[in-house]
C-alpha cells in the first residue's frame, strides 16, 4: 500500500479582495451553541419529509433543513423584489462568501481555486472538455490514455465517452472487486490499469478517481492513488467526489489532485443544486471554462460560473446558512460525519445479521453509506430486477433504498447477488431500518422472488 508519509501543509490564507468586496473567513474554531440541537429540533427541521417513508437513501438527492429552505426563499424574494439591485449589489458578494466558506472547509490554498457550479456532473464536463481540447489542439497525442474506475458514476463515464474518447483518448477502466476486502485490492488493480495505459509507449494523460463510489459504494484510498499517479507520471488527476463534502474528510492540499469536485446538496444540507470544483493553481490549469458561455467568458472559471445568465442562484448563496445549521450539532460537520458513519455501520450489521448475509466492504471503507447483502432467495438476477424490487419496496412497503446487482462470476454458486445501499443522515431513525428489515423478512417469508414482478 502506498505510504501515508505525505506532509500535511498548514492552512494558509491568501484570499484577495475580489470585485472590491471584503473577505469573509471562517473562524478557526466555529462558534457552536453551548446546547446542541435536540432530537425534536432535528425532526422539526425535516418535518417536510414524507413521514410514511423510510427514507434511507440520502446518498441520491441529499436533504435540506427547513431553516435553510427559509434562507433560500429569502434570497429568491430578494431577487424578485429588485432584480437589478440583486445582480449589481448582492450576487457576487454572496457567491464570494460561499466560495470562501468552501475554501476553508476543503483547505484549498487560494480562493481562485474554488468555483461553484450546479453539480458534480457539470464539474466533470468542465474538466473533460479541457482534456478534449488538449487532445484536439495537439498538447496530447491521439491514443494517449485516460484511466477511470469501473465503478465511475454513469454520467461521468458518458462524459468521458463524449469528450475524451471522441477527441482521441484511449480509455482504460480499473476493474475493482466487489465485495471489496481492503484498500490493497483497489491499489493493486489501479497499478495494473496504469501499466496497461503506458503500454506501447503511450502516456497516461488523465486519471479519473472517485473518492466515494456511488454504486456499489466504497471509500476509495484517493490520497494513495493520487500519489501513485504522481510517481507514474500521470499528467492530470481529476477526483470525482460527488458524495464527499459532509460525508468524509477532505483536504485539497493533502490529497494533491489537480481537480476535485463534490456536491453540497448530498451530504452538506444545501438545496439542489450546488457543487464546488477545485482546480489547483498550476501552469496549464487555467484553461477551464464553464460549458455555458456568458458575458464573463475569459475572466476565470470562478467568475464565469458565478453568472451564466438569468437563473435561480439561491442554492449557491445559502452556504453561510448551512454552516450555521451544522454548527448547531456537537463538533459541527465533523461530529455529524462521525455519528453518521457509526450509525450506518451498526444498521448495516443489524441487517446482515437478520438476513444471514454480509456487508459489501469493511466498515473502515465506508462513510455514511454502506452496502448490505440481501437474501439470495429473492432471486435478484439482473439490473432490471433491482429496479423492480426497488419500486416494489417503495410502493408496497414505503421504503426508499437503491439496490445493486452483482453478477456471479464463473463457477460461483449460492452467492449474494443483490445489495442495498443504505444511508444515514441526521434525520434518520432506528425505525427506518427496522421497517426495511421487516419488509425484506416478509418477502422472504412469503416466498417472494423478483420473477414475480411484472416487467
Amino acid at each position: 500500500m502506498a505510504s501515508h508519509c505525505e506532509k500535511h501543509h498548514p492552512h494558509t490564507d491568501s484570499t484577495p479582495h475580489l470585485n472590491g468586496e471584503a473577505n469573509t473567513h471562517l473562524p478557526k474554531k466555529p462558534k457552536i451553541s453551548s446546547t446542541s440541537i435536540s432530537e425534536s429540533e432535528i425532526q422539526s427541521e425535516f418535518a417536510h419529509h414524507d413521514p410514511s417513508v423510510a427514507r434511507i437513501n440520502n446518498g441520491s438527492f441529499g436533504c435540506c433543513p427547513s431553516s435553510v429552505i427559509s434562507a433560500q426563499q429569502q434570497w429568491q424574494l430578494k431577487f424578485l423584489r429588485q432584480p437589478d439591485r440583486f445582480y449589481f449589489n448582492d450576487l457576487k458578494k454572496g457567491i464570494l462568501e460561499s466560495r470562501t466558506i468552501i475554501k476553508n472547509l476543503i483547505n484549498a490554498e487560494h480562493i481562485d481555486e474554488v468555483s461553484i457550479v450546479d453539480n458534480a456532473t457539470t464539474a466533470a464536463a468542465i474538466v473533460l472538455q479541457k482534456i478534449a481540447r488538449d487532445f484536439n489542439e495537439g498538447r496530447f497525442e491521439k491514443g494517449d490514455a485516460a484511466v477511470m474506475l469501473h465503478y465511475a458514476y454513469g454520467a461521468v463515464k458518458k462524459s468521458i465517452e463524449a469528450y475524451v474518447s471522441r477527441a482521441g483518448g484511449y480509455v482504460i477502466e480499473v476493474q475493482l472487486p466487489f465485495p471489496v476486502k481492503s484498500n490493497d485490492e483497489i491499489i493493486c488493480e489501479f497499478r495494473k490499469a496504469l501499466e496497461r495505459g503506458k503500454a506501447n509507449g503511450r502516456k497516461v494523460r488523465l486519471a479519473v478517481i472517485d473518492h466515494i463510489t456511488s454504486m456499489p459504494c466504497v471509500v476509495i484510498p484517493v490520497k494513495e492513488l493520487v500519489k501513485i499517479c504522481r510517481e507514474e507520471g500521470v499528467d492530470q488527476v481529476f477526483v470525482d467526489a460527488a458524495h464527499a463534502i459532509g460525508c468524509t474528510d477532505i483536504d485539497m492540499q493533502d490529497i494533491g489532485a489537480d481537480y476535485y469536485t463534490s456536491n453540497l446538496h448530498k451530504w452538506f444540507f444545501c438545496p439542489p443544486s450546488i457543487a464546488f470544483l477545485y482546480s489547483r493553481r498550476s501552469p496549464g490549469h487555467s484553461d477551464l471554462h464553464h460549458p455555458v458561455v456568458s458575458h464573463e467568458y475569459g475572466n476565470g472559471l470562478a467568475i464565469e460560473s458565478a453568472w451564466i445568465g438569468t437563473r435561480d442562484y439561491s442554492a449557491q448563496l445559502v452556504v453561510p446558512s448551512v454552516l450555521n445549521f451544522v454548527n448547531r450539532f456537537e463538533d459541527g460537520i465533523k461530529g455529524i460525519k462521525k455519528r453518521n458513519h457509526e450509525v450506518v455501520v451498526k444498521m448495516g450489521e443489524m441487517l446482515v445479521e437478520a438476513w444471514k448475509t454480509h456487508l459489501g466492504c469493511p466498515p473502515s471503507m465506508c462513510a455514511s453509506m454502506i452496502m448490505v447483502g440481501l437474501p439470495s432467495c429473492l432471486g435478484i438476477s439482473s439490473e432490471s430486477d433491482t429496479l423492480k424490487l426497488r419500486m416494489h419496496l417503495r410502493e408496497e412497503f414505503r421504503v426508499e433504498v437503491p439496490i445493486y446487482y452483482r453478477a456471479p462470476r464463473k463457477g460461483e454458486t449460492a452467492i449474494v447477488t443483490g445489495y442495498a445501499r443504505i444511508s444515514h443522515q441526521v434525520y434518520n431513525k432506528f425505525e427506518d431500518y427496522v421497517k426495511f428489515r421487516d419488509a425484506i423478512n416478509e418477502l422472504v417469508r412469503d416466498g417472494f422472488t423478483c420473477s414475480q414482478l411484472s416487467k
